[in-house]
């Protein structure tokens, strides 16, 4: 090939090629680059690599290097540097293996034509190697990208499924992602690979943003093998190999953290799984997963209805229903109040109507409803039926009843500044069985007080229920501040951080837009009592936590600040009773009085709302 650019010392220079104004000269051009650039073994090869990868990344549905065979080319450099070690150890080599993964992925994620000519040009085979951890993690993140792409399309499935050993190394990958990226990389910052380095930070940065960008990557390790298994859940006659309680039980908590919030990780698995009969009677069999699904499908979580998706089914399902029923009924009466969420429209509707079901359908043996279960799904129906009632109530009873709920309301808020907090919390429960159902603002209150004095009595599961049932009822969903930090004190009184960490940052979120005095953040500040809180739980819920407790660098909580960084003062953290409700650090209730303009105007309330992302805040 001969040169274009006269400045230009390489022969067949791919950057010189790109600048040929004859577009057919220039196809041919990059036709004859790709075919002969494997068999070369000039310096400075990684150039036109990177080149490549920038441009596949920037436009991955364009057609023209496809067609003059990239992959083919790509292919041929992944086993060179398989087999060649010398020629990898050369120049900038060790580079070219990640970077023709990588291309490969981004060619494929969207064009299924793509995928099928990366099938036909062989890239299967060497992405394989290279999920079997023949290099190095950084090579296996990027192959299980693009195994995941190929495994999405229907006519590239059944090509990436021939090789059996796929879904086992995925699965193992997935349990094994963090603590690997933890011991190989970010354990020792003086033993990291450099060109880790460099493709981690681009140069741009030092140890600190090495460590910061490990972390992301290894999320995106363990989220984008989870993808390529849900792809093989899909067919029932992968669930036997995925459903293995050793794998089930972890999926909960693969969350993909607040550094990759945007993928379900091991929720969205199993969801998948939980779509399958096959897949529900070993989740429904698996200790500790349906509690998590509860705690998931309570919370705040941008995958709150994957949760409830599997909760549901689970309950419909006669083989499972006994199983989970004890669990999942106390969950699910404390969403029954959610209108909509995402696509799920009436989906409170929804839930009583299961609930109903399942009462309707209960027998004897194993279908057996227990009386607690009875009592909560009767107690929901008698307030739906309620509600119809109201409807065709004269509008002064129901004025009547709403000024005697709200006389009550405020003797519970006196019995709780003078430290009656048993005395409080059963005027809040008489309050709620006055207050019309369609009053749903001061339900909000009156369910967000009582959460607060669960809180105070050391209950923090029935805190959390009543915190779930305000939240659900306000408007807009999930976002009602004082909820969310009372929900979070209770998750942290149960030690569940990442749901206690979520609750804590909607919380400061929530107090940036309030146009309420007490939860405001004055001058852009984050409140002490929250962001100890969200310090704290950052720690425990810290993506490599696990691995550096295994590796020796945790011993025990009071080492976590070590790892993750220090607290900025050596104050301990309250208990949840003790923590700050209000901006001064007091647990009180009249601060809740501004809501009481609900007896006055229904209809006054705020409809814009900007959701601010977790990640954004942190």
């Amino acid at each position: 090939m001969d040169k274009v650019s006269p400045d230009c010392p390489y022969p067949g220079c791919f950057f010189c090629v790109m600048k040929e104004g004859n577009p057919s000269k220039r196809r041919a051009s990059i036709l004859k680059f790709f075919r002969e650039l494997p068999s070369q073994d000039d310096d400075g090869q990684v150039l036109p690599i990177s080149g490549l990868w920038n441009t596949a990344m920037a436009h991955p549905n364009d057609p023209e290097f496809i067609e003059l065979g990239i992959f083919e080319c790509m292919v041929a450099l992944i086993w060179k540097g398989l087999k060649n070690r010398r020629w990898l150890s050369h120049d900038q080599n060790i580079y070219i293996p990640y970077y023709a993964a990588h291309i490969i992925g981004s060619y494929t994620m969207n064009m299924e034509e793509f995928a099928e000519s990366a099938i036909h040009a062989g890239v299967t085979p060497p992405l394989v190697e290279l999920l079997r951890g023949r290099l190095t993690w950084v090579e296996q993140r990027v192959a299980v990208r693009a195994l995941g792409h190929l495994a999405t399309y229907t006519n590239t499935f059944p090509a990436v499924a021939s090789h059996s050993e796929i879904l086992e190394l995925a699965i193992q990958l997935a349990m094994s992602s963090l603590e690997i990226v933890y011991s190989h990389f970010y354990q020792y910052a003086d033993r990291r690979l450099s060109y880790h380095c460099d493709l981690l930070t681009r140069g741009m940065g030092g140890v600190e943003m090495e460590s910061r960008k490990a972390e992301e990557w290894a999320s995106q390790l363990q989220c984008w093998s989870l993808q390529l298994i849900n792809c093989f859940a899909f067919k029932p006659e992968f669930l036997p190999t995925i459903c293995k309680p050793e794998f089930l039980v972890k999926l909960p908590g693969m969350w993909g953290g607040l550094v990759n919030e945007n993928s379900p990780a091991g929720i969205g698995l199993l969801r998948t799984i939980c779509h399958h009969k096959l897949g529900r009677g070993p989740v429904a069999s698996c200790p500790g997963i349906i509690e998590a699904l509860c705690n998931i499908a309570r919370s705040s979580d941008d995958w709150q209805y994957m949760a409830i998706d599997c909760l549901l089914w689970l309950i419909q399902d006669p083989s499972t229903c006994h199983k989970v029923i004890d669990k999942a009924v106390p969950a699910l009466v404390d969403l029954a109040e959610i209108t909509n969420l995402g696509d799920h429209k009436k989906l409170g509707d929804y839930i009583v109507n299961v609930l109903q079901e399942c009462l309707q359908s209960q027998g004897t043996g194993r279908n057996t409803i227990s009386n607690h279960v009875k009592e909560l799904i009767e107690e929901l129906l008698n307030s739906k039926q309620r509600l119809k009632w109201e409807k065709s109530m004269p509008k002064e009873d129901l004025h009547i009843k709403q000024a005697a709920a709200l006389v009550v309301k405020l003797e519970g808020n006196s019995l709780f500044s003078s430290g009656n907090i048993a005395g409080a919390a059963s005027k809040y429960s008489e309050a709620l069985s006055l207050c019309p159902m369609r009053s749903k603002k001061e339900r909000v209150v009156l369910y967000s007080n009582r959460a607060q004095c669960h809180l105070l009595l050391q209950q923090p599961l029935a805190a959390i229920s009543d915190a779930t049932r305000a939240l659900c009822l306000h408007s807009p969903l999930n976002r009602h501040a004082k909820s969310l930090w009372r929900r979070a004190q209770a998750y942290d009184m149960l030690d569940l951080a990442k749901e206690s960490l979520l609750d804590a940052i909607l919380f400061i979120n929530e107090c940036s837009q309030s146009n309420d005095p007490d939860l405001s953040l004055r001058q852009n500040k984050v409140p002490d009592y929250a962001e100890r809180l969200v310090k704290k739980q950052m720690r425990a819920a810290w993506l490599f936590r696990e691995a550096a407790i295994k590796h020796g660098g945790v011993h025990g909580e009071g080492d976590a600040g070590d790892i993750y960084g220090q607290e900025s003062d050596g104050s301990e953290w309250e208990t949840a009773s003790e923590s700050d409700i209000g901006n001064d650090g007091r647990a009180e209730m009249g601060d809740d009085d501004d809501d009481d303009s609900e007896w006055k105007n229904e209809d006054k309330r705020k409809d814009k709302y900007d959701k601010v992302t977790l990640k954004g805040k942190i």
